[in-house]
């Protein structure tokens, strides 16, 4: 089933380090615009394996008998894994990590687009799924009404009902002796300790999974009543409010939540830049351009690294101790000559997620353009 990737996922990929053998990253595009049939994403499979084969890594004069058969079998297991065993079933896009010898094996279908592309080295090419992370997965959506409690988790670009609480108020035939004023009265506390009920749930929630994005999917009328019953906790996790007609099913009420999601992704974004920006202006906890960035990330000293689209550049790497550099030379720590590699920008990713750090792919704004494309938040 496709879905998206979490941050301890690409942390524990970005920790994976060849030792016995090679490191085998593809990407498969499996968009329909692109990929309308089977029949074409698996020409373009081989094509990439084809490429893949041919490519510096997988040609290394060093390497050794085992290692070129174990590249051999890999490549092979990717194009019998993707014709015998990957099922679309939604997946927008697929990435697979094989490195035989090291007993890797991690094919990911995945829930976006990704570039057709393939790599062969010691270490995983991760920068490709960085825009994938937490694209709304994990977030609650919970449907709250006057007698309903829905909740439901975003997990692989589908919503898995997590909860229903349903508390059926009284109709009109059950009045009985009652005025309508009384009767009335008490409907209206019904409704008031239902939904403190679904209050106190998601509040229970939101700690047990430590602070996801909440979407409420209520009437206008039902959001005024049940915020105000909110505790702090649940309150700043939730990130926006929509409508939808009564009993609409979960990919209705997935299409309605993926517009706020991607509202607050763009506010946190803007948040992020200014930040970036402030800290930037007064030679505070920013760091602009590759040199900068890559030295930050290397001493541990990156809090966010942020990229926009397309960012890129040959960078240089220690094979002794895996410090990044924006320029050739000897390694500062030890002496050991740099090593070159086109793809920087997964260079400091790595470093980044290997200190802690997160990575934000900036897609609505170029504040970066200037600085080459690349920057970062600070710890110190």
């Amino acid at each position: 089933m496709a879905r998206t990737i979490t941050w301890d996922e690409l942390r524990d990929l970005a920790a994976f380090e060849a030792e016995k053998g090679c490191a085998i990253s593809l990407y498969l595009d499996l968009d329909p615009s692109v990929s309308p049939t089977a029949g074409d994403a698996a020409t373009r499979l081989r094509s990439l394996l084809d490429s893949g084969a041919k490519t510096d890594g997988a040609t290394r004069r060093d390497l050794t008998h085992d290692q070129r058969q174990g590249l051999k079998a890999d490549f092979e297991r990717i194009q019998s894994y993707f014709a015998g065993e990957f099922t679309r079933d939604g997946a927008r896009g697929l990435a697979v990590f094989s490195a035989s010898l090291d007993n890797v094996w991690r094919p990911l279908p995945l829930t976006e687009t990704v570039p057709d592309q393939i790599k062969v080295g010691r270490r995983l090419y991760l920068a490709p799924l960085v825009p994938l992370v937490g694209r709304g997965e994990g977030a609650v959506v919970v449907v709250v009404g006057r007698e309903r409690g829905h909740f439901y988790q975003l997990r692989g670009g589908r919503l898995e009902e997590l909860a229903d609480r349903f508390d059926e108020q009284p109709g009109r035939h059950d009045q009985g002796g009652w005025s309508q004023a009384r009767f009335q009265r008490h409907i209206e506390n019904l409704v008031q300790e239902h939904l403190r009920a679904v209050a106190d749930d998601l509040d229970r929630l939101v700690r047990r999974l430590r602070g996801p994005r909440v979407v409420v999917v209520s009437s206008e009328e039902t959001w005024a009543e049940f915020s105000e019953l909110l505790s702090p906790e649940a309150w700043s996790a939730i990130v926006g409010w929509t409508h939808a007609e009564a009993h609409a099913p979960a990919p209705e009420l997935l299409e309605l939540a993926t517009p706020v999601l991607d509202r607050w992704r763009e506010e946190r974004e803007r948040e992020i830049l200014d930040r970036w920006r402030e800290e930037s202006g007064r030679n505070g906890r920013a760091a602009a351009g590759w040199e900068q960035t890559l030295a930050a990330a290397s001493d541990g000293r990156v809090e966010t690294l942020l990229f926009q689209d397309g960012a890129n550049r040959r960078a240089y790497r220690c094979p002794a101790c895996g410090r990044a550099a924006a320029e050739a030379g000897n390694c500062p720590l030890d002496g050991t000559t740099m090593e070159e590699t086109e793809d920087g920008l997964d260079l400091a990713v790595h470093q980044t997620l290997a200190h802690g750090g997160t990575v934000w792919a900036v897609r609505s704004s170029r504040d970066l353009q200037p600085v080459e494309g690349v920057g970062a938040l600070l710890r110190f």
